[in-house]
């Protein structure tokens, strides 16, 4: 198969990114040498620069490392819980009977910090002194702004127009052009600031007390406490076997769970016979996406708080139960009201074998909109994610985490990790899994390949009704046998955005050789040594 970009081979190590100056910022770690872990955190520092609309420091990250010394794989979940004065009844008190998409009643705490600082002590061998020059530098000296975030600029120019203090840093001189140098000279101190003083440079002292100012001006519970109190957590991930592949996914607060339910109802189905991007193929796995949507969007919540039931995604019979309600000649019409993101996803591997798989995001583009000006923070609109409904499993209540989409992906084989891979792209982030786990395992496609195959996202339209979003590389045919089975569709360019940015790398143990991919549908890159 022809592909647009080759795959990359490396022996020594391989980084791969949705930015190319962050891709060699974490290959540069790598040949100095630093570890896997070294490079991801610095990789993601610089992504924080260079691509503002999908990450910022003031988001949430989650991570699953491989450690060959012990061959242990564990989970971070560096992801922050709303105020501790929030909960419907303060909302409703503001004036609001749901939680506004953007704004400061949005913002849960910013986990990424405290996610590298537990990254770097339990695995680094660099300091973060060190690993987050690169992105200080970048903020400080400014960056050429590329054609990706400056359609963003200008798409999302109206949230940002609302938020002055955002208009300031990225509407500065209004609409820029690609190559246009972009300076965050505020984030930069704040980087600085955590190089010299670790996690509490941004926890604690100014730059706490500018985010907790800036966000209790819109009206925000969130308080210098609640900033100060966060701490991530490790945890153990979870699995699957996939045609004698395990596939690991992340524990709820996230969607993980989904993304197993999903291999679970394909792994019943002559999916060769089937087809990957054919009429009959997306049609089958789309609808079981929707079914699987409807019990995410049921159970799926905060397991310190609430009980979640596993056994609905990880049961085999449920799995099973699900599989043969889809209609294969028809969709079932269910509307499972998808959200959508901005997200990023790496993923490095060194030449000892340490493995990380790290996704981080402001959740929808440029977040919350609301940015805290002394120190340059752009923070996440997670919160978006609760519900309003107080019986909800995932309704907002404080220290409480929302819901998540972010899910790290990994493919063991005999126990080890094959393949590091993942994606952005919200709600599709278990859709792409899906997707990019029939292409690696059923259909033997290298990382290249399985990444640019073309996609599809079960998404909804504007009044909630069912829409399949297909690029338009399926071809009009496909197109056509879909939308006459009943399928609204909505045909997007050839390299869709919406349909996630992946990155890959595979380990080849017999020959000692790593494969990396990177999806041409964001800037990123796939380099090694």
């Amino acid at each position: 198969m022809m592909t647009g970009r080759p795959t990359t081979y490396a022996t020594h190590g391989m980084v791969s990114t949705p930015h190319y100056l962050a891709s060699q910022v974490g290959l540069r770690v790598l040949q100095e040498g630093g570890n896997a872990v070294d490079a991801a955190i610095a990789a993601n520092a610089t992504l924080n620069v260079v691509l503002p609309q999908q990450c910022h420091i003031g988001g949430d990250l989650f991570a699953l490392v491989w450690d060959p010394s012990d061959g242990s794989l564990e989970g971070l979940n560096a992801s922050g819980p709303a105020p501790a004065g929030a909960s419907v009844e303060q909302i409703r008190a503001l004036g609001h009977s749901a939680i506004p998409e953007r704004g400061a009643l949005a913002v849960t705490v910013p986990g990424t910090v405290g996610g590298w600082a537990a990254l770097n002590e339990r695995y680094g061998s660099r300091g973060l002194d060190e690993l987050l020059a690169p992105a200080s530098g970048y903020a400080r000296d400014g960056f050429p702004i590329s054609a990706q975030l400056a359609r963003a600029i200008d798409v999302l120019g109206p949230l940002l127009d609302q938020f002055e203090n955002a208009s300031n840093v990225f509407r500065a001189h209004g609409v820029p052009a690609t190559a246009d140098i972009l300076k965050q000279p505020a984030l930069a101190d704040t980087f600085d600031r955590v190089r010299s003083e670790g996690r509490a440079g941004f926890y604690e002292g100014p730059v706490a007390a500018d985010i907790a100012r800036t966000l209790q001006a819109g009206g925000s519970a969130m308080t210098e406490d609640d900033l100060s109190g966060f701490e991530p957590e490790w945890v153990k991930p979870l699995s699957t076997t996939y045609r004698g592949v395990e596939l690991v996914e992340f524990p709820p607060n996230t969607q993980g769970p989904m993304a197993l339910l999903l291999a679970n109802i394909a792994e019943g189905w002559p999916v060769t016979e089937m087809g990957h991007t054919t009429p009959a193929g997306v049609h089958a796995y789309s609808e079981a996406v929707r079914r699987a949507l409807v019990e995410r969007n049921a159970y799926i919540a905060d397991p310190r708080v609430s009980d979640v039931p596993l056994e609905k995604f990880l049961d085999r019979d449920v799995a099973a139960a699900h599989r043969d309600a889809v209609d294969q000649r028809r969709p079932a019409g269910l509307k499972t009201e998808p959200e959508p993101g901005d997200t990023i996803y790496l993923c490095v591997v060194d030449g000892n074998g340490l493995a990380v798989s790290l996704i981080q995001s402001l959740y929808m583009g440029f977040g919350s909109g609301v940015l805290a000006p002394e120190s340059g923070v752009l923070l996440q609109n997670r919160g978006f994610s609760f519900s309003m409904d107080p019986d909800h499993p995932n309704a907002i209540a404080g220290g409480k985490r929302p819901r998540h989409t972010l899910i790290p992906g990994m493919l063991l084989r005999d126990g080890k990790p094959w393949t590091v891979f993942g994606c952005m792209g919200g709600d599709a982030q278990a859709h792409i899994h899906m997707q990019l786990l029939l292409g690696l395992v059923d259909f033997g496609l290298t990382p290249q390949e399985a990444i640019e195959t073309p996609r599809w996202i079960a998404a909804a339209d504007p009044q909630g009704e069912p829409l399949l979003v297909m690029e338009s590389r399926f071809g009009q045919a496909t197109i056509d046998t879909l939308y006459d089975v009943g399928h609204q569709i909505e045909v997007g360019p050839e390299w869709d955005s919406r349909a996630g940015h992946s990155q890959l790398i595979q380990i080849d143990r017999a020959r000692g050789v790593l494969a990396g991919g990177a999806d041409p549908r964001g800037d990123g890159a796939a380099v090694g040594w």
